[in-house]
């Protein structure tokens, strides 16, 4: 979990987020249609899980965005080098999910072959051993077309960890796959302005499949 500390009074975010602190309740729910054509091509063409190939671009995007990746620690305001994917997932037959967190990688394919072979073996709900606060709470319901959804938390105002959602895929009548995604976030660190660049770089690296 690497990181550098920032320095508060010349942070340019710093008035912003004193105004936020004011909130008694910071988060904030965004949804939008997706389309995710490419990613279903791509995992039927590999073989692989299409989840784990959104969770990988997912994480990719929000990575590529500085305001994301900000956080308070011990105190102070620190910006991580990376933040780590942790997603919900289910073993075939079975109706209890589990929490798998692993590092991202950059490999798209290593990556889905091994969050499916981790998700195999994990045989606990989740492994506290290998939580931090660097993540991204990721998670899918797979069985209704998702517009909105809200995420339990223990309650922190500066909780900076982003939750993304989405629901199944639908095709839109034209050929193409679409689905909701969903954003939870606090505005004390995430403005809309870098959700529009977190879905910029979404969109470039589903185009690039």
């Amino acid at each position: 979990m690497n990181y550098k500390v920032i320095d508060y009074e010349s942070w340019p975010r710093r008035e912003k987020y004193e105004f936020f602190c004011s909130a008694d309740q910071p988060f904030y729910n965004l949804g939008y249609r997706l389309d995710v054509t490419n990613a279903y091509s791509f995992a039927k063409k590999n073989g692989v899980s299409f989840y784990m190939v959104l969770t990988y671009l997912v994480t990719k995007a929000i990575n590529s965005v500085e305001a994301f990746r900000y956080a308070k620690l011990d105190g102070q305001i620190v910006l991580f080098d990376e933040l780590m994917p942790s997603f919900t997932d289910l073993k075939p037959g079975s109706d209890s999910f589990h929490i798998v967190t692993m590092p991202a990688g950059d490999d798209i394919l290593a990556f889905c072959r091994e969050a499916k072979r981790r998700s195999l073996a994990q045989d606990c709900f989740i492994d506290l051993s290998v939580e931090g606060q660097n993540l991204i709470y990721i998670s899918c319901v797979p069985w209704i077309d998702l517009t909105a959804m809200s995420h339990e938390r223990k309650f922190e105002p500066d909780d900076a960890i982003p939750r993304v959602a989405w629901g199944k895929f639908v095709d839109d009548g034209a050929g193409r796959k679409e689905l909701g995604m969903t954003l939870e976030l606090n505005h004390r660190f995430i403005d809309g302005y870098y959700i529009g660049q977190f879905n910029a770089a979404l969109c470039s690296f589903l185009e690039a499949l």
